[in-house]
């Protein structure tokens, strides 16, 4: 089958650190692309050289950019942001892995659908079965959450230049801890420049397994995500009422993990709770990450 290709070529930003066998894998399948009008911006946070090798062998087979960035997700894709030169955006992470025709069905949804500024999947793995919406649609304000997640989002260079830089203050490795939420916050500030985003819960791109654990490690990420997320609410103005309504169903997963006995999974909840109520109160809000020029 002949290599597809149109004019609509394509960034990838990937942010790595500390990881060399799952970006092996992400550019195994990447070099499997039917679709070929790619570039793949790596914005590499080792403080070593360890991504030569790992990069070596796919020079000649597609465009990549290696950059160079201190620690943190948002920091270092703001990095690579600053060396896009396609139509459409995207921001795989380095242990996820594209099906041999996934860019080419993200190609072909942006030709077909020119008033899409956008379009986001779902992740291909068990724990995500239970998580995303199953129905097609546009994004909005409250439906984002179960309609986005940063491995497919796919967003045209006009949407990125427009909202400008990922908000530093989160996602893994920001300054305050806050390690997740950033693409749901870059996601809601496209939405309220009115750009159109489309979810396609058929555009799927694969990921590790994984759930939530309930050690003390998983609670500490469990804490480190729901403060991220409460830190998103609270700046993109959700209601009062619709916040305590997400503290509510945390205090109902406390009560009912503790009447099952299991206490584990009620710390975990217990640390959700805590978690998004101290991102909601925090007073380190800015718009570090709002209206920041790409050039």
């Amino acid at each position: 089958m002949p290599a597809l290709t149109t004019p609509l070529k394509f960034s990838l930003v990937l942010a790595t650190i500390g990881r060399t066998a799952e970006l092996s894998n992400f550019l195994m399948h990447l070099d499997c692309q039917s679709y070929r009008n790619f570039e793949l911006i790596v914005v590499d946070q080792n403080p070593d050289d360890r991504l030569a090798a790992v990069l070596a062998p796919y020079r000649t087979r597609f465009a990549i950019k290696h950059l160079k960035s201190g620690k943190g997700l948002s920091r270092a894709r703001n990095v690579g942001l600053r060396h896009i030169s396609g139509d459409i955006v995207a921001f795989p992470d380095d242990d996820c892995w594209y099906h041999a025709t996934t860019l080419q069905q993200v190609a072909s949804l942006f030709l077909d659908h020119s008033d899409w500024d956008g379009a986001t999947g779902r992740a291909a793995a068990p724990w995500a079965e239970r998580y995303f919406d199953q129905k097609k649609g546009f994004l909005h304000k409250y439906n984002a959450w179960r309609r986005t997640v940063s491995i497919t989002i796919f967003l045209r260079s006009s949407v990125v230049r427009a909202v400008g830089d990922f908000d530093p203050m989160l996602g893994a490795g920001s300054a305050l801890g806050y390690g997740s939420s950033e693409e749901i916050d870059y996601v809601l500030r496209a939405l309220e420049e009115k750009f159109r985003i489309c979810y396609v819960p058929d555009l799927l791109v694969h990921h590790p397994t994984g759930s939530p654990s309930y050690d003390h490690a998983g609670i500490r990420k469990g804490y480190s995500y729901a403060c991220g997320a409460g830190y998103t609410y609270r700046k993109h103005r959700f209601p009062v009422w619709y916040f305590a309504y997400l503290l509510f169903r945390s205090f109902a997963g406390v009560v009912l993990s503790a009447a099952r006995a299991n206490f584990p999974k009620a710390n975990f909840h217990w640390a959700l709770l805590r978690g998004r109520l101290s991102g909601w109160m925090s007073d380190a809000r800015h718009d570090a990450g709002s209206k920041a020029h790409i050039e």
